[in-house]
């Protein structure tokens, strides 16, 4: 069978330079990255080879130098899986240049990815079955460019006099659509703060009206986007002055956020070059004070003592004060609403400190942060975080 490359599917993004069959027999596949539609952005990928059985075929992007983030290549190994479920990774070499691997498998077809992928038919089902749920309501925010819904969760199944408290929670993801890693968070997140034999998720659902965006950005998820929408617009610079014309997944979650308030927002991100999980406050914003400063450290260390997954000793560098930019999500939240507002970042390679290299920072990883963040939420609403 002749060795083909596609990328015309639901995240699809590859280009195929050349296919060669070398005298040993091995075959040669060089590819390159395509850019972000109308935007300088380019590092997501994901294809398919098929008619590998039996074959060594020796992967190659060509243009990995160039992307975005070129740091992001060191120590990084792909993603790949033979039947889109279970995603391991392969031993790659960065050469400054060019990203390469090599794969001699039984299998006739495999998946390459940046990342393990997160489609919108795997998302229309999961948030299909999480409307099941008593108290959770699946909405539509409007209409994207490309004339998708945008996918928008409420999780309110109390009544106003039977509610302990009305503490607005917003949880975005995939403003950044290359960044799958946060779909699998949310996974992880709904699962466990939906079920009824934890006494600790029946408890935040009590004092709070639950408000999750899925997927902010399912045009450029579909597209095979690194960071913009179906406009070439990177939303999280949005925050200050979105538009319909240019960016209305970001207008119209906004003006909702406007209509119920913020009490507590968490942004879901994924990091190219840093392999940790941490978390990016908004120290820099006006108004910063000192047990704000100390509730956003009380959180962090909070989620580390939970999940040895995350630390506390490496991220972005604090912001200095009044130095925030609003034009980002969390520090336009906070600012707007005076209300506690983080972005979790996610390695896109394994983690340095507790790796795993057989599937490096994973699916199943992810959505048990998620999940481990319900706890640390719901300490936050009782004045229970682990003081730093």
């Amino acid at each position: 069978m002749t060795l083909q490359i596609n990328s015309q599917f639901d995240s699809g993004n590859i280009s195929v330079q050349s296919i060669e069959v070398e005298a040993n027999g091995d075959h040669r596949v060089k590819l390159t990255i395509n850019l972000d539609r109308q935007s300088e952005f380019l590092q997501w990928f994901h294809f398919e080879a098929s008619g590998l059985s039996g074959e060594r075929v020796c992967f190659s992007i060509e243009n990995a130098g160039d992307t975005t983030y070129p740091e992001g290549w060191k120590d990084f190994n792909v993603v790949c899986s033979s039947n889109c479920l279970e995603w391991q990774r392969l031993p790659s070499e960065y050469d400054g240049q060019s990203l390469s691997w090599t794969v001699a498998t039984a299998s006739n077809v495999m998946r390459f990815a940046y990342f393990a992928p997160y489609s919108l038919e795997r998302q229309a089902e999961f948030l299909g079955a999480v409307s099941d749920h008593a108290g959770v309501s699946y909405l539509s925010l409007g209409q994207t460019l490309d004339g998708r819904q945008l996918p928008y969760l409420v999780i309110d199944e109390h009544p106003d006099d039977e509610r302990e408290a009305h503490f607005p929670i917003w949880v975005v993801a995939r403003q950044h659509p290359g960044e799958s890693m946060a779909s699998w968070w949310i996974e992880g997140w709904l699962d466990r703060l939906l079920d009824e034999d934890d006494a600790t998720s029946r408890a935040l659902r009590r004092k709070a009206v639950i408000h999750v965006m899925p997927n902010m950005n399912p045009d450029g998820s579909f597209r095979g986007h690194l960071r913009t929408n179906a406009a070439g617009a990177n939303l999280n610079r949005e925050w200050a002055a979105p538009s319909m014309e240019n960016s209305p997944e970001v207008y119209l979650t906004r003006n909702q956020m406007d209509k119920t308030g913020v009490h507590l927002a968490l942004d879901i991100h994924g990091d190219e070059a840093l392999p940790y999980n941490f978390i990016a406050g908004t120290e820099g914003v006006p108004g910063w004070d000192a047990q704000k400063d100390q509730q956003l450290v009380n959180f962090k260390h909070t989620v580390a003592a939970l999940n040895p997954d995350f630390q506390t000793v490496h991220g972005y560098p604090r912001n200095k004060p009044d130095s925030a930019n609003l034009t980002f999500c969390s520090n336009q939240l906070a600012n707007r609403f005076n209300c506690l507002a983080m972005t979790l970042e996610m390695p896109f390679k394994d983690t340095k400190d507790t790796p795993r290299p057989k599937v490096g920072w994973s699916p199943d990883r992810c959505q048990r942060l998620g999940a481990t963040f319900v706890d640390a939420v719901y300490l936050t609403l009782t004045d229970n975080l682990i003081s730093a």
